[in-house]
């Protein structure tokens, strides 16, 4: 019997990059899977962001794996977009035992102003995480079966970058916020025996990062070397990196962690 067996998995951010990689891992372990993206381009947002295209390439790994998937573009800023979403897909695959809140957005630097890169990081990046949680929540405690949530942070998260733009100060203050959303959830839900944890990932090979060309990013802001420096001989985690950390999280072998922040950061934070 694999650890997820019987599970149900609600995922933001999963057309590409970490919340791919997080559906196929909990998949590998048995889960189903509700899969959710904006598959849109928000201005503030300097790369590529994930396709409608993309989203189904994840549908199609899962399904690969032998467990049901339903996958939904909605954008998680948009309450009424999330929940139709969710309750699409728990009225097809049951109810949900497991919620990543993995939508985030890079720092932005377009050509946009500095309300709108501000206010679009922020909203993606903390608003859409509470949001994921208002719209799962409910449900988990009205079953009374448990569960675990997982909100992905940042090492941003737990430092001060330093960068005094409108982006990064933006995704500085939401990973800090995010933490915050983890344990005020997890002191409100530990008496239902639903965990609430976080992880806090350095940079991760995914198109934010460039998918891996970190060198040419801090080229072109020598002041992210600093902020982006791992002890370990290691530019990025890989996305599996962050995955297998969640799959032991939301798992029984976990079932007394909660109200934690896990760095998968290869030592950065220490090194600081």
């Amino acid at each position: 019997m694999r650890k997820l067996d019987g599970k149900v998995a609600f995922i933001t951010g999963a057309a590409r990059g970490q919340g791919r990689s997080h559906a196929i891992r909990l998949a590998q372990e048995g889960a189903d899977v509700i899969a959710v993206d904006i598959c849109a381009q928000l201005d503030s947002v300097r790369y590529p962001m994930g396709t409608a295209g993309e989203l189904d390439e994840t549908v199609a790994e899962v399904e690969k794996l032998g467990r049901r998937i339903v996958a939904r573009q909605a954008d998680v800023r948009e309450i009424a977009e999330l929940r139709k979403a969710f309750e699409e897909g728990t009225a097809e695959l049951g109810p949900v035992d497991i919620v990543l809140a993995n939508a985030g957005i890079g720092a932005g630097g377009a050509a946009v102003t500095e309300d709108q890169e501000w206010d679009e990081v922020v909203g993606v990046n903390l608003k859409g995480v509470w949001n994921t949680g208002r719209v799962a929540i409910p449900s988990m405690l009205e079953r009374g079966q448990g569960g675990s949530i997982v909100l992905t942070s940042s090492t941003g998260g737990m430092i001060g970058v330093g960068i005094p733009t409108a982006g990064f100060l933006g995704y500085t203050v939401a990973k800090h916020g995010v933490v915050g959303l983890m344990r005020s959830w997890a002191n409100f839900l530990a008496p239902h025996n639903i965990r609430v944890n976080s992880v806090a990932p350095t940079a991760v090979r995914t198109p934010m990062a460039g998918d891996g060309n970190l060198q040419a990013i801090m080229e072109r802001a020598p002041e992210l070397a600093r902020a982006l420096s791992n002890a370990m001989p290691v530019d990025l985690v890989e996305p599996l990196d962050v995955s297998n950390a969640i799959a032991w999280l939301v798992s029984d072998d976990a079932r007394y962690v909660t109200g934690t922040v896990v760095p998968v950061d290869a030592g950065q934070l220490n090194k600081r």
